[in-house]
């Protein structure tokens, strides 16, 4: 499933390759037809991500919903739309380019009430200038769950996926296991500000880089990382390799359905 910097990516993509201009809406597949029809042929005017949900407006005060989930994905072309293949839920079309939209966990065109009930459920997003850290703490400071289950929860930290979890966790030698009401308020506000610049970077840049410039391949001479995600870290996705801190093995388990990593010695607290 995408992280959240990965959404913010496509609103901005959206816009840049929609804004202001009248769209056509479609879906091949045959299963997004009514909603469709409600946006074809008007004027694509704004797009914007809170954690992984993607809403894009429009001039009729309707607004498309989109959770990408497990599967979904964006497709981009700046050339006329090939005929359709595979299962295409939307396309959107202009008169210089194509997007097409498959298999997302969401696809919907909602009102302007239901846009603010959406936004409502949706926990603060670090990667908007407008997130407000205190809704987290508040869920936090109280919570008898694992800061990281907490982590995980979309309506406590949107947008924060597997990777910025293990990452935030290890950058803050904050044990996953620690119920959240034992996390103090200076370890909070560390964990956010860092998922705050982590995650904007991730904006910028389209990769997850977590590991200090003391801890980089060319400061430790080691191997780049080789993995589909892309980006060096200190502890997602290796599992039974030594920590770049301490030297001791990553560990891995399952926290509800997810896997977890976390170095016990330097997050033995």
């Amino acid at each position: 499933m995408p992280e959240g910097h990965v959404v913010h990516r496509q609103a901005k993509k959206i816009v840049r390759t929609f804004g202001g201009q009248v769209v056509s809406a479609s879906s091949p597949q045959g299963r997004f037809d009514t909603g469709a029809r409600l946006i074809d042929g008007a004027t694509l005017t704004g797009g914007e991500a809170f954690g992984k949900h993607l809403l894009v407006s429009f001039d009729t005060e309707r607004f498309l919903h989109v959770h990408l989930g497990l599967y979904g994905k964006w497709t981009f072309g700046k050339e006329v739309a090939p005929e359709p293949k595979g299962l295409i839920r939307l396309r959107l079309e202009s008169q210089t380019a194509f997007a097409d939209l498959r298999g997302p966990t969401r696809c919907e065109v909602i009102t302007t009430a239901e846009r603010a009930a959406l936004v409502a459920r949706i926990g603060p997003d670090p990667i908007r200038k407008d997130a407000d850290p205190e809704r987290a703490w508040a869920r936090v400071k109280r919570s008898r769950s694992a800061i990281g289950a907490l982590l995980m929860n979309q309506e406590v930290f949107a947008g924060v996926g597997n990777i910025y979890r293990a990452e935030a966790l290890y950058r803050a030698g904050i044990d996953p296991y620690r119920c959240g009401r034992d996390v103090d308020r200076a370890e909070f506000d560390v964990m956010w500000d860092d998922l705050v610049e982590l995650m904007r970077d991730g904006v910028r840049v389209g990769r997850i880089d977590t590991v200090r410039d003391e801890h980089s391949p060319t400061a430790m001479k080691r191997g780049k990382r080789h993995d589909r995600h892309g980006g060096e870290v200190y502890v997602y996705r290796r599992a039974g390799q030594y920590c770049y801190v301490c030297g001791d093995e990553v560990a891995c388990s399952d926290m509800m359905g997810r896997n977890l990593f976390w170095c016990p010695t330097c997050q033995a607290h």
